[in-house]
């Protein structure tokens, strides 16, 4: 029988080791019943690790687990979930061609003599939506593939709590939602904490952290540096704790002033590997000395469009100038030698190869560029003074270029290859997500390099679904839904909330418009008093 008295989950000196790796060094954290409890700290601290312990995904070398009071061992997630605790994971674990209801309720199906009984996990989900305020219900039988982001997290939720979590898990859950999405997420956590579930938070986001959280414990190099009440602590204090300095959160007004146009784009349409058009009739164009950035939710076409612009998807129709010159047929190759750089969107499979060295990481995309190719031939010295500097200047650990890709952490990786693209001086830089899944040292890091590039007059092409990103370093902002530009935005000049109706295809009035509207709503209600 549970413990009403004790904590919803306890962990107690919790150690996890991989090798030589200690992922997980004498970790305690107490998660109150009721409660929300954030959990952060920079990439490869050791958050995934800790969560994999809790959820059974693995089995800890020292420490003990406590659900409601009792110390549990879990072997699998399926004892975890069977001592309630659910975990909604970053990418969703979702059947995209089951609907709603087959989603819900795989590997748990009610049955009644030998077959499914559907009518009875209809009832229990729709009780579950009816108790919480999810509209979920609402979707039962529509398949996965056809639902918004938004809606797919809260069937992840719904899972969860039909197979009877009291405890849930939430990783990174903000980071594919639009503003108002966000704003409805925790609107769902706070129901359900004041019907008495529990929760953890997994998030990059000091803001939202402080936002949502009750307590906040933070992670460094796999040990609890500090757990504090979120009423009495500062996104400066807890970015302190989690890099152990001080991190700039803002960044001086620039001071370039953007020069001709390096990259301009014309009605360009682009296909999917569907063959169904993603990006439709699209037109803009990048100067020298600025960071036009690309904002939207994700799937709404930025994956093909980046492509396309760096030669790696066919262009359908339309073309693509690059310093004055039609490069819409031009090879990857080609444009990398004429200076066009590329910060992928997934670090893993685009960016490195995992099993090579740094060294061989840093010729990537360069094989046929000097100093790396003299006569036909390689010059591995150069390369290999080209790695060191990149693990130098933009101090990736561990600091060894003979170290595999695979060793470092996501942090690291991604400013292995920001430093790759960047040192070469490039005249177009296109980052796409460049700070995707990593920690809030990272970011300051890549920011910095970025508006150092914008300064020193190069062109930069950002594109991201963090608002807060493209705000702070964008001097354009082009919002992107459904394969369209639906606007291009002054970052100064629009407010979040804009830009989040902008990213789900609402029309956003510029302050002229709301007033002519509000006097035309006043003159017609004067109208109707007169005639009354």
């Amino acid at each position: 029988m549970s413990d009403t008295r004790a904590p919803a989950v306890r962990l107690d000196g919790i150690t996890k080791r991989f090798g030589d790796v200690v992922a997980n060094d004498d970790v305690d954290l107490s998660l109150g019943k009721g409660t929300v409890h954030a959990l952060i700290g920079e990439n490869g601290a050791g958050k995934t690790t800790l969560m994999s312990v809790l959820y059974g995904l693995y089995e800890p070398d020292a420490g003990d687990v406590y659900v409601d009071g009792e110390r549990r061992t879990f072997d699998s997630p399926r004892d975890a979930i069977d001592a309630g605790v659910g975990m909604i994971h970053q990418h969703f674990q979702l059947v995209d061609t089951m609907t709603v209801v087959q989603n819900v309720v795989l590997g748990h199906e009610p049955t009644e003599n030998g077959l499914v009984d559907e009518a009875s996990a209809r009832e229990d989900i729709e009780e579950i939506c009816s108790t919480y305020g999810f509209d979920v219900d609402r979707y039962l039988d529509t398949r996965v593939e056809r639902l918004g982001v938004g809606v797919q997290q809260r069937v992840e939720i719904v899972k969860s709590l039909y197979r009877g979590a009291d405890t849930l898990v939430l990783d990174e859950p903000t980071a594919v939602l639009t503003p108002q999405e966000v704003e409805g997420l925790f609107e769902v956590m706070d129901e359900l904490t004041d019907r008495g579930r529990s929760l953890i938070f997994i998030t990059h986001k000091l803001d939202e952290a402080l936002a949502v959280a009750d307590r906040i414990t933070v992670l460094r190099d796999g040990k609890n540096v500090g757990t504090v009440d979120a009423a009495d602590t500062t996104q400066e204090e807890l970015a302190q704790l989690m890099v152990g300095r001080d991190v700039l959160f803002d960044y001086p007004e620039r001071e370039s002033v953007p020069g001709e146009v390096a990259l301009s784009v014309e009605e360009l349409r682009v296909r999917d590997d569907r063959d169904l058009e993603q990006v439709s009739d699209v037109d803009f164009a990048v100067r020298e000395g600025e960071v036009f950035g690309v904002a939207g939710v994700e799937g709404n076409g930025q994956a093909e469009l980046v492509e396309a612009l760096n030669g790696l998807r066919t262009v359908d129709s339309g073309t693509v100038t690059f310093d004055g010159v039609d490069v819409t047929d031009a090879s990857r190759r080609r444009r990398i030698e004429s200076g066009i750089a590329y910060v992928p969107e997934d670090r893993q499979a685009e960016g490195l190869v995992q099993d090579y060295d740094l060294v061989r990481n840093a010729l990537l995309g360069n094989q046929t560029v000097e100093p790396y190719e003299r006569g036909g031939f390689i010059d591995w010295r150069a390369v290999r003074d080209h790695a060191e500097e990149i693990v130098d200047r933009y101090d990736v650990q561990p600091s060894d270029a003979d170290a595999e890709a695979a060793s470092l952490s996501g942090g690291n990786q991604q400013k292995f290859i920001v430093g790759r693209e960047l040192e070469h001086r490039p005249d177009l830089v296109v980052a796409s997500h460049p700070t995707r899944g990593v920690d809030i040292g990272a970011i300051e890091f890549i920011h910095e390099r970025l508006l150092e590039m914008r300064d020193a007059g190069m062109a930069v092409l950002l594109v991201s679904s963090k608002l807060d990103e493209v705000r702070k370093l964008a001097d354009r902002i082009a919002v992107m839904y459904e394969g369209e530009f639906v606007d291009v935005v002054d970052p100064d000049a629009v407010t979040e909330r804009e830009l989040g109706l902008l990213m789900a295809g609402e029309t956003v009035e510029s302050g002229d418009e709301a007033a002519d509207r509000s006097d035309r709503t006043a003159e017609s209600a004067e109208s109707a008093d007169s005639a009354d």
